[in-house]
């Protein structure tokens, strides 16, 4: 049986899960056509930094190293058990990690659905615990989050061509070091939002541009039950699923490599998140 939740309003059209598939109420009203949307606001007072060929994206200073080990720490001893216990953490198809460890030598890229503030937490997790670097937007690093952020990993994407040039040199040296990279292709948190939105093309290219691997991830929700109603009785649990490698080929151009490897992310994390008809396709470039 299929269920449809189109009445829970317009970004949910024609959204169809398969039977058994839990899609928690939406605890905000999500646009209708507008999947980039920025949701969530930035916490805190925000500080004058700017984003240019200035500024450090990839920080080899020992004050950073120490913090980033630190933060590291807390987030392995401290972050991933409350993963657990506050929603409930479940992890599918992990092994395919393991398995797959000899594609992965120099390097690999993840992508999953961005849906609240623990999902960061979730793929590393469901990454066997392994340090990864995160392109983010720019603006919540000026928020109170920003020194979190910068520390768990998270690198700065600029709006302007100079700190895009300096980025781009950044991307490149944690290549050169076989480095882990995870990104967001939907650009922006959902909290909660079961459907997946649309895909932006950048992560691909740069796969492609390094011939990395792509692992889908996708986040499912379950119903909040039993004890754990004692954190929250409205926010679901969390299940991530974790996909096969995409592998890019060298052979075929950039740009039709990325779009192929996009709109395959995008299928197979929909089969594991347990969704027959989604209200967005893989892309509106």
């Amino acid at each position: 049986m299929v269920k449809d939740y189109s009445s829970l309003g317009p970004a949910y059209r024609n959204f169809k899960v398969r039977e058994g598939v839990y899609v928690p109420e939406p605890s905000e009203i999500f646009s209708g056509d507008d999947p980039f949307k920025k949701m969530a606001p930035i916490r805190g007072k925000c500080k004058d930094i700017k984003f240019d060929a200035t500024y450090p994206y990839l920080d080899k200073s020992l004050k950073f190293k120490i913090w980033h080990i630190i933060i590291y720490c807390i987030t392995w001893f401290v972050a991933f058990p409350a993963n657990r216990i506050r929603y409930g953490l479940r992890i599918e198809g992990r092994d395919k990690i393991r398995k797959n460890r000899k594609l992965f030598a120099n390097g690999m890229m993840t992508v999953c659905n961005h849906i609240g503030r623990w999902d960061m937490i979730s793929v590393l997790q469901a990454m066997r615990y392994r340090m990864a670097w995160i392109p983010m937007y720019s603006e919540p690093f000026k928020g109170q989050d920003g020194f979190l952020m910068k520390h768990i990993g998270g690198i700065a994407i600029p709006d302007n061509y100079s700190g895009l040039r300096k980025f781009d040199q950044a991307i490149e040296e944690l290549h050169s070091g076989k480095q882990w990279i995870h990104i967001f292709p939907e650009s922006c948190s959902w909290k909660f939002y079961a459907p997946i939105r649309p895909f932006k093309i950048g992560a691909f290219n740069m796969a492609c541009k390094y011939v990395l691997p792509v692992v889908p991830m996708a986040i499912s929700f379950r119903p909040r039950t039993g004890w754990r109603r004692f954190f929250s009785k409205d926010e679901p649990l969390l299940t991530i699923h974790v996909g096969d490698p995409i592998l890019p080929d060298p052979n075929t151009p950039r740009k039709e490599d990325a779009a192929r490897i996009r709109d395959a992310a995008h299928k197979v994390m929909l089969d594991m998140a347990g969704i027959v008809s989604n209200p967005w396709p893989s892309n509106i470039d």
